[in-house]
C-alpha cells in the first residue's frame, strides 16, 4: 500500500472504500499482463459496487488472456481533498497503481448526474480532460451505460462510446487497441478503425452545425463513417455471462445482496421511460439456469438475501415456477427472497405466498399517474382496480407497508390528475381497512413522487419539463390534499431533477458548460451534498447558453435531435406514433400480447413491420 494512503485512511469516513482486498478481487501477475483496463464508476464504491452491469463487465474482461481490469470509483470530497494535498493521483482499488498506468480508462454512465464526476476522476489521475488534448494511444477514454444514449455533452471529453450493452464490444474494443499497440497505429488510426464496429460512436468523427434558433441544424459524418450508429445486445441471455464468483464487499453498499437477472428488456411500453426502449426487445434467461445461478452465487458469496431483478421482474413468465424451485434452498440457507417494484396488474396471492415466505419488508408499486386518464397517456396499462387488488392481496397476505411511486410533471397533467393521487392513496388506506389480516400492527402509506424528466430515445423525447416553479406548485398542492397520518408523502427535490433535464437533451455546446461548472467546484452532483443549481446556473451565463432552452421547450418531431446519430434500435417512427396516441390518450398493448412493430426485434434476427 501507497504510504500516503497509510496516512490518509484514518483521516476520512469508511477507508475501506478505498483498500480493496475483497473477497473474490481478481488480481493478476503484471508481468502477465499486457493490457490493463481502469474500470471507472462516477460515483461512490456504495453505488458502484451495486451495479451488477459493472460486476458483469469486470469479470467478462478479466476472464481475457494478458489482460487486467481494476475497478476505480470517485472518492468522497473527504478522501478527494487528503489525496489532492498529498498529490496522490487517484488509483484503482486491485493494485494502488495511478490509472495513468493504464491503457484504458473504461467510465460506466448510468446517470447524466454523473457527468462533473467523470471529469473530476479524470483530473485526479492527472489526464487531461479533452480528447483533443490526449494525442497519443494510451490512455484510451471509453464510456458506455444508458446515459450515454445522448453522448453530447460529453462529446468532447470521451474518445469513443459503447452503444448499448457492453459484453461482445469491450472484447472487440480491447483486442483493436491491442492491435493498434503492436502496429504501432496512431490514436487517428485507431478511432477510425472503431467506428467501424457495430456499436461504437467516435464523437470526433462527426461534425455538428446548428441553426439561428440554436437547434441542431446538421450531424454530419467524416471519413466515411456510418451515419447513425444503431445499439448492439446480447442476443441470447442463456449465453450471457453471469457473475456468479463476485466481488463480496468489505464494507456495506446500497444493494448488498445477490442481484439475480432474469431477463433483459421490458414488454410493456410506458412512454416516459428509456431504459423500456432501450433494452428492447425482451430477452429471457431460461427458469433452470437462473436457479441455478441463485443458488451458485448464495453459496459462494455467503448473502442470505437474493432479488429477483429486471425492470418489470414480475413479467418474468415462470417466475412463480422459480421461486418455487429456490424454495428448499431460501429456506435452508435462511436466504431472504425479494422482488423490486412490481407490476400491480400481475400481483398475485400465489406470488405474494411465495415472497411472504422471508421478512416481510414491505411492497412497492408504482402507478406513475393518479388517474386513469393520465395512465393511458403515458401507456402504464394498469387499472386503479388493479393497484388495489394488489394491495388487497398484499393487506390480506399480512402485509403492513405499501410504497407507491408517481410522478408529477407527465405531459398533459391537470391539476385533478395531481389531486388523484391523494385520492389513491386514501382508496389505498380504506382497502387496508376491509382486508387487512392484521389491524393491530397499523399500516404504512408511502406517497412518492419524482418530477418528470423527458429523455432520449423515447415516446416523449420531445415534450417539455414543465417549470420548476409549476412542479413545486403541484407538489404544494398534493402534500395539502394528503390528509390522512397513515400516509407518508415524499417528493423529489426540484433542482436535481431540473438539471438531469437539461443535461439529458443537451448538445455537444453543452460540453463547456460541463467543465465551467465542474471548475468552480461541480463533482458528486448526484449528491445533495454536493449539488447546488446555482454553480450550474452561473455555467450555463458564462458560456452564453439557456438551460431552459433544453429542458422547457416543446420540439418540432422535424428537428434534428442531438442523440440522432444513435440508435437504439426503437425506430423514430414508432416513438412519432407513440406520442400521437399518448395525444390521444389511447393504450398500446404489452409486446408479449402484440408486436407493435417497433424495429427492436430486427436486433435479435426477427421481422418488424415498419
Amino acid at each position: 500500500m501507497d504510504q500516503r494512503l497509510e496516512r490518509i485512511l484514518p483521516r476520512v469516513q469508511k477507508p475501506a472504500r478505498y483498500v480493496g482486498g475483497e473477497y473474490n478481487a481478481v488480481i493478476k501477475d503484471k508481468a502477465e499482463v499486457d493490457t490493463r483496463i481502469a474500470f471507472c464508476f462516477p460515483d461512490t464504491y456504495e453505488i458502484g459496487m451495486s451495479n451488477l452491469g459493472m460486476r458483469i463487465l469486470y469479470g467478462i474482461m478479466n476472464e481475457l488472456d494478458g489482460v487486467w481490469c481494476e475497478r476505480v470509483f470517485a472518492p468522497w470530497g473527504d478522501m478527494e481533498e487528503e489525496m489532492r494535498r498529498a498529490k496522490m493521483p487517484l488509483f484503482a482499488l486491485e493494485s494502488g497503481d495511478p490509472i495513468t498506468d493504464f491503457h484504458m480508462v473504461a467510465f460506466s454512465v448510468g446517470y447524466e448526474m454523473a457527468f462533473p464526476a467523470m471529469l473530476n476522476m479524470l483530473d485526479l489521475a492527472g489526464i487531461p480532460l479533452h480528447s483533443a488534448e490526449r494525442t497519443e494511444l494510451t490512455p484510451l477514454v471509453i464510456a458506455g451505460g444508458t446515459a450515454m444514449y445522448n453522448t453530447e455533452p460529453m462529446a468532447d471529453f470521451i474518445d469513443l462510446v459503447n452503444i448499448g450493452e457492453g459484453e461482445d464490444m469491450l472484447v472487440e474494443i480491447i483486442e483493436l487497441h491491442r492491435k493498434a499497440r503492436r502496429e504501432g497505429w496512431s490514436k487517428a488510426q485507431f478511432l477510425r478503425a472503431a467506428a467501424d464496429l457495430d456499436g461504437i460512436y467516435v464523437p470526433s468523427l462527426y461534425d455538428v452545425t446548428y441553426n439561428e434558433d440554436g437547434t441542431v441544424k446538421e450531424i454530419l459524418p467524416l471519413d466515411g463513417v456510418k451515419q447513425v450508429v444503431t445499439k448492439r445486445i446480447v442476443q441470447n441471455m442463456d449465453k450471457a455471462r453471469f457473475p456468479v464468483k463476485t466481488i463480496v464487499p468489505s464494507t456495506e453498499i446500497v444493494q448488498d445482496r445477490v442481484m439475480l437477472e432474469l431477463f433483459r428488456g421490458c414488454i410493456r411500453g410506458c412512454r416516459f421511460c428509456q431504459a423500456g426502449y432501450v433494452y428492447r426487445p425482451v430477452r429471457n434467461r431460461s427458469r433452470d439456469l437462473c436457479a441455478q445461478y441463485g443458488v451458485e452465487s448464495c453459496n459462494d458469496s455467503g448473502y442470505q438475501e437474493m432479488t429477483l431483478s429486471s425492470l418489470s421482474t414480475s413479467d418474468y413468465p415462470s417466475l412463480t415456477a422459480l421461486c418455487d424451485d429456490l424454495e428448499d434452498f431460501c429456506a435452508q440457507r435462511h436466504v431472504n427472497l425479494s422482488l423490486p417494484s412490481l407490476r400491480a396488474d400481475n400481483f398475485s396471492m400465489g406470488l405474494m405466498q411465495r415472497l411472504a415466505k422471508g421478512r416481510k419488508t414491505g411492497l412497492t408499486f408504482a402507478p406513475e399517474a393518479g388517474t386513469q386518464r393520465l395512465r393511458d397517456v403515458i401507456n402504464k396499462n394498469v387499472t386503479e382496480e388493479d393497484i388495489l387488488q394488489s394491495c388487497r392481496t398484499a393487506f390480506a397476505g399480512g402485509y403492513s407497508a405499501v410504497k407507491l411511486y408517481f410522478m408529477l410533471g407527465l405531459p398533459t397533467e391537470t391539476d385533478e390528475d395531481v389531486l388523484g393521487i391523494a385520492d389513491l392513496a386514501a382508496r389505498v388506506m380504506h382497502v387496508w381497512r376491509e382486508s387487512s389480516s392484521n389491524k393491530n400492527r397499523g399500516v404504512r402509506i408511502t406517497v412518492s413522487t419524482s418530477w418528470f424528466v423527458p429523455k432520449p430515445h423515447t415516446a416523449f423525447q420531445w415534450e417539455p419539463q414543465i417549470s420548476k416553479e409549476e412542479y413545486e406548485r403541484r407538489v404544494k398542492l398534493l402534500r395539502e390534499a394528503i390528509k390522512t397520518k397513515t400516509v407518508t408523502y415524499n417528493w423529489h427535490d426540484s433542482d436535481t431533477s431540473f438539471l438531469e433535464a437539461v443535461l439529458a437533451r443537451g448538445d455537444r455546446r453543452m460540453g463547456k458548460v460541463v467543465e465551467t461548472a465542474w471548475r468552480k467546484g461541480a463533482k458528486l452532483d448526484a449528491w445533495e451534498e454536493y449539488f447546488s443549481l446555482d454553480r450550474w446556473l452561473e455555467a450555463f451565463e458564462e458560456c452564453g447558453l439557456d438551460p431552459h432552452f433544453y429542458a422547457n421547450r416543446v420540439r418540432s418531431t422535424d428537428e434534428v435531435l442531438p442523440w440522432s446519430m444513435i440508435s437504439s434500435g426503437v425506430t423514430e417512427n414508432y416513438l412519432k406514433r407513440e406520442l400521437q396516441r399518448a395525444k390521444e390518450a389511447q393504450t398500446t398493448p404489452d409486446c408479449r400480447s402484440h408486436c407493435n412493430a417497433c424495429g427492436a426485434n430486427v436486433l435479435v434476427g426477427g421481422k418488424c413491420d415498419v
